[in-house]
Formats: structure tokens, sequence, C-alpha cells
């Protein structure tokens, strides 16, 4: 079952004509991508809405279309309440993250470190970035690759190199203009595949009624759990309060969403942008639920003898949607246009991000005489050879036991967990050094590691078994509700060590995040904190200011001052710069001060001291 139609194969071929055809336009039209400016910052003249469309599809990965209706399946809608989050986590980059990077003129995230910090910051911040990315990128190819090959028999390498080629094309000949309109186009793809499956499934299933008693007797409706157990796997303070830090770090100092910010034409078309993003990700989220639920209502009173045995969750999300779209010509299609969709454009947002962070962040600073057209050149060269490291970590992707999901969002647990509390600790905290904020990325990294590690090696991620629902009829016609358990482990309380390690998944954003600021502001206090004449005008976010607003004004100027962003540049030279070559940084200060006085000539900026 489940093998494509000739219709089928015309709309997956179509799309990926179209994403193709996108960075063809964009790479003969306009300036043709021949300066940095236009293929990694697309001429800083975005529109909000497609800025906020290209924020989503990085977002609603392949991975989230396919793991968030497997995790609803699995163990019911608790994770439905992660869309809290999206409230502050989106309110907090809108109104802090993206002032600060907006007004200083920025092409990368990381160049905000070596203002604040110092050269080795942004390298440490860099890098770490890279290995998130790279690893991301292998589970978003090998996701919707693997899951078609074990339902369909869809070549699997087949599917892998057509996804990481196209990509990497389009986003190579048309740069960041190309992937933000591919992204528009391929978030419509998303969202009428996952509607499609949603319609059939409910119309197969006996209609919305029938689904509601299905899932209500299956146990599939979470109530509102306030267990405050971090080791719980999903409750409201670990999706609520959790997934602030983790859309904190996706949202706020992402280089592929700041990137996608400091494109916009103006500070309050970012922010316009930011806002936008909050409806379409709560549309996103309730369709993925839904179709979970659909996908528990179709199966859960039905023996599926000729199912496919050995399947994972995750592949019986497509196996739901081969079995609801059978027999009608082009669905199919759609929907695996609408997988490959997602893949696309996350992967796109990746490749162009790495690009812009390694030129901007490793070549540049140390070949600052590096003509524009071989700077270009080389940029392109960079997507390209990332999207070819990107298949390589498909290959390394298959290794990994977690649900897809959870295996991405520990991704950004582990790795953009630290990165947030650096970049935390410079935007919040003024006192805090250059010493100070490695010691405590290096700090946060290794903790984050050690709990990731230690939860693999003593399987003690806090999963709940899987149950499964039965409605059979009864002797006197009555509906029976059979609830079983796949597994008859009684799953005991860890305790000690094993404790620390069966920490939620959820929780590792937040955890890793604190441990940097903390380990980061101990270590400044013991070498000396940064004195306030030498912290760069506009890199810290006046949050003691903020906190303190009900007081009189002569007691707010003890929390902060304000200093005009980009007219001290010239007296600042704090000693941690002297010792490394300091001309590169002087000259793209001279450069941001310029563009700034030109953007925002009457702006100024409170800096906390």
């Amino acid at each position: 079952m489940g093998h494509f139609e000739v219709v089928d194969y015309v709309i997956f071929a179509v799309l990926l004509a179209a994403s193709v055809g996108i960075g063809l336009y964009y790479a003969l039209s306009g300036g043709r991508q021949r300066t940095t400016q236009e293929f990694l910052m697309a001429d800083r003249n975005m529109g909000c809405i497609p800025v906020s469309l290209s924020l989503i599809a990085s977002f609603q990965s392949a991975v989230a279309i396919i793991g968030v209706p497997a995790e609803i399946y699995t163990y019911g809608t608790q994770y439905w309440f992660i869309g809290c989050a999206y409230i502050l986590g989106l309110l907090i980059p809108a109104h802090v993250f993206i002032p600060v990077f907006y007004r200083l003129r920025l092409s990368s995230a990381y160049q905000y470190l070596e203002l604040r910090f110092s050269k080795a910051v942004r390298i440490c911040g860099t890098l770490t970035f890279i290995c998130q990315m790279v690893i991301y990128m292998g589970v978003c190819v090998y996701t919707p690759a693997f899951a078609l090959n074990a339902v369909t028999g869809f070549e699997l390498w087949g599917a892998v190199l057509a996804t990481g080629l196209v990509c990497t094309l389009y986003t190579t000949m048309g740069g960041l203009k190309a992937v933000i309109w591919t992204d528009v186009f391929q978030t419509v793809v998303m969202f009428a595949g996952q509607l499609a499956v949603i319609v059939v499934g409910v119309q197969k299933t006996g209609g919305v009624s029938e689904v509601w008693r299905k899932i209500w007797e299956g146990d599939r409706i979470s109530g509102l759990d306030l267990n405050p157990d971090p080791t719980e796997r999903h409750t409201f303070w670990t999706l609520g309060v959790g997934g602030i830090f983790l859309m904190l770090s996706l949202y706020g100092v992402n280089q592929a969403q700041v990137q996608r910010y400091l494109s916009s034409r103006t500070e309050k078309e970012a922010v316009r942008s930011c806002y936008l993003v909050f409806p379409s990700l709560q549309l996103a989220l309730a369709l993925s639920c839904v179709m979970g639920l659909v996908m528990f209502a179709r199966y859960c009173d039905e023996d599926h003898s000729e199912k496919p045995s050995g399947l994972s969750m995750d592949a019986m999300v497509i196996y739901f949607v081969m079995d609801m779209l059978q027999g009608l010509p082009g669905l199919p299609g759609l929907f695996v246009a609408c997988l490959f969709s997602a893949a696309l454009s996350t992967i796109s947002s990746a490749f162009n991000s790495l690009a812009t962070v390694t030129m901007e962040d490793l070549i540049k600073p140390h070949f600052p005489a590096m003509t524009e057209a071989r700077a270009t050149l080389l940029s392109k060269a960079l997507a390209m050879s990332y999207g070819l490291l990107c298949l390589a970590m498909a290959y390394v992707t298959h290794l990994m036991g977690d649900s897809v999901l959870q295996m991405a969002l520990k991704i950004f647990g582990i790795l953009g967990g630290p990165i947030l509390g650096l970049f935390s600790l410079g935007i919040f905290f003024p006192w805090a050094n250059s010493t100070g904020a490695v010691a405590g990325l290096g700090s946060g990294l290794a903790v984050a590691f050690w709990v990731a590690v230690g939860s693999i090696l003593s399987h003690t991620s806090a999963r709940s078994p899987t149950p499964e629902c039965r409605v059979l009829l009864g002797p006197d016609n009555t509906t029976t509700t059979i609830h079983a358990t796949l597994s008859n482990v009684t799953l005991s309380r860890p305790s000690g060590l094993k404790r620390f390690y069966s920490l939620s998944y959820m929780w590792y954003s937040a955890f890793n995040c604190f441990t940097v600021i903390l380990i980061g502001l101990i270590i400044s206090f013991l070498t000396g904190p940064t004195k306030k004449e030498d912290v760069h005008p506009g890199t810290v976010y006046p949050l003691l200011g903020k906190l303190v607003c009900f007081l009189s004004k002569p007691f707010k100027k003890k929390f902060y001052c304000v200093t005009p962003l980009g007219k001290t540049v010239k007296q600042w030279q704090p000693s941690q710069q002297k010792e490394s070559n300091g001309s590169v940084l002087q000259q793209e200060e001279r450069q941001s001060q310029a563009e700034t006085e030109s953007f925002f000539p009457a702006v100024e900026y409170e800096t906390a001291v």
C-alpha cells in the first residue's frame, strides 16, 4: 500500500521545481546575489509578513509534523500545553533581543558577543551554534526520508539526497531572499497537507462526534498536570515554563531567526514579524495535535494485523497518512510535499545561517582586505559545503533511539540552552566579563552533556508506558473500553544520581542557561567585574531599571543610565580588546556607527550599569 500514482509524483516534483525556480529567480534578478549584504542579509529590505512566515517554517520542520502527532497518539494531549510557552517565548525576543541586535546593525548574532565581551567569546559561541545546527540538520533531513522508506518503500537515500541537494542548490543560488520566499511557499503547502489529512481522516473515522467519543474513551484528553516534579516527562511546568527557555533559545538568540529579524526594513517590521509568528505557531501546533487525535481515533478500536511490524511511532504517522489518502489521487503527493516542504524550509535556513556565522565570525576577521566578490563566492561555497555535511549527519542520525521530536528538543536544550545563557549573561548583567563568559559557557556545555549522556547510559529518561485503547462490544451489546499497557513493567522512581539524570528534557534549556549565568557571574566577580566605562554602548538591556520603574527618577538613575547608541564608540577601548587584533573590530564598529546614525539618527538606548 501507499505507492504513489503519477499525479502524486507530479505534485512532489512541482514542489521541488518551484523551490529551485525561486532560487534561480533571485539568482538572476535584483543585485544577482553579488554582495554578501544581499546574499546573507537580503539587503535588509524584507517586509514583516514574509519574514514571519519564514520564522514559522524555520521552526515547524518535518520533525514537528511527524513528531507531534506521534506524541499525541502515544501519550495524549499534554504536549499541547507547550502553546502557553509561546506567549513569553515571543514577547521577550520582540522587546529585548530584537531591539538590542537591530540597533547594533549586526550581520551575525555572534558579533554581539565580541562587542560585549571579546573575540574569544565570539568564536566559542559561533562554534557551539555550528555544532547545534549541523546535528539538527541531520535529524531534519533523515526524518521524512526514514518515515517514507519505512512505510512506502520509497528509496531512503534517494529521498535524503533529493532533499539535501535541492535545498543546497536554491540556497546557494538565491541567498536569504530565496530562502525566505521559498519558506513562504512551503508554509502554505505545509498547512494544506496537514489540513487535507485531518479532513479525510475525520470523514473516514465517522465524523467529528465519533472521533471525540473515541479519544475521550481512550483517555487521550489530558487535564492540567501541576505536578512540580522536574523528572516528570511532561507537565504544565515542564512545557509551559521550561518551554519558554526553549522558545527563547530558538526565537531570541538562534542565528537562523536573528538573521531574519535583521533582514527586515525597520526595527518595527522586525517586531511585527515576531508578533505575527504567534497565531501561526498556535495554528501549526493545533493542526499537528488534532492530526494525532484523529490518528488515535482511527486505530484505537481496530485490529490492524496487516500493519507492517516494527514500525516506530514516527513511521506510524506516515502509515496513517497513506492509509487515509489512498485512493484519492494527488493527496498522498500533497502530504509528502508538505513533509518535504517543512524539511527544506528548516534546512535552507540552517545552511544560510551557518554560512553567515562562518563568514562573519570566523573568516572575515582574519581576512579584512578580502574583496566583496570573493567574499560572496566564498559564502556560496560555504552554503554548499554545509549542505553536503548535512547529508553526512543524516547518516549518523539513525543511531539515535529517541522519537524525532524528543531528539530535536534535546539538541536545542543541550546546545541551545548554553548559548541562551551566554547571551543572557551579556545582555542582562553588565558586570559580567569575558573570562566569566567563557567559563560559564564551558561549564554549561559540560553539565549539559553530562546529564544527556548520563540519561542515555543509565536509561533513566522520563517515559511513560504506552497505553493502547481497544473498544469492544460486550455480550449485552454495551461498549466496553479496555485500557492495556504495552509494557507491564512498573517504573520505579530513580534515586540519587539517576534521579538527576532523569530530568525532563524540556528542562534542559532552562537548566543549562542558568548554569552558564551562575558560573559566569561567580567567575566575573572573582576575576574583577566589568567597569561601567568598559561596557559597549547599546549591548546591555536595562533590566534593573525596568524592574524598578515604580521608583522616582532620582532612584531609577542609580539602576541605569542613558547612553546614545553609536556616539561613544571611539572612546570605547576595553582592556581585553587591546590584547587581540582590535583593528578589525574597530573597523566594524565605525561601520556600525555610521549605519546606526543614518538609520536611527535620534535613537537613544538605555544601558544598565
